[in-house]
């Protein structure tokens, strides 16, 4: 099943990113989960991006998140509430790798690039849709209304491709 595969594939980059260099994280979580991900029916490209992405997320998200840390030191703020801020601003990061696999036509540009500007314009809609609903200061349905509205922009592919 790719999609539970992927999020515990996030886990996995996640947490290793949080002990090891992203450089580390990536090498070894794209050993072992790379070639399930492409046996699942990623293309080696989507495999790669996405493992490499969430490797780079370490540094945001907390525990450890260093990049955090820094910044949380040179304003004089609370970390926990500097990793709130940083993943409320961040949230299209942890959506654009999930992003790219429901919608492959982000990385056909060169083949299809009406494809790719739809995907790209779908996905950006989305990310714009849930950002307002974590950051806007609307009422909360509203935001709740903007955050599932977003979701379902941006995952409007696994659906289509789903029942196609």
């Amino acid at each position: 099943m790719l999609w539970p595969s992927l999020i515990l594939t996030a886990l996995a980059c996640l947490v290793l990113g949080m002990e090891v260099p992203t450089t580390a994280a990536y090498v070894i979580c794209v050993s072992v989960a790379g070639p399930a991900l492409t046996q699942l029916g990623l293309e080696p490209l989507q495999a790669h991006l996405f493992v490499f992405w969430f490797a780079l997320l370490s540094t945001i998200t907390p525990p450890v998140c260093g990049a955090v840390f820094i910044a949380a030191g040179m304003i004089g703020e609370n970390w926990v509430k500097v990793a709130g801020s940083a993943m409320a601003l961040g949230v299209g990061l942890y959506i654009i790798p999930l992003g790219m696999v429901a919608n492959p036509g982000l990385l056909e540009l060169a083949e299809a690039p009406g494809r790719a500007l739809f995907a790209f314009v779908r996905v950006g809609l989305g990310l714009a849709l849930i950002s307002y609903g974590l950051i806007g200061r609307a009422l909360l349905v509203m935001r709740l209304a903007a955050i599932i509205f977003g979701l379902i922009v941006v995952f409007a592919g696994v659906v289509l491709s789903a029942s196609g």
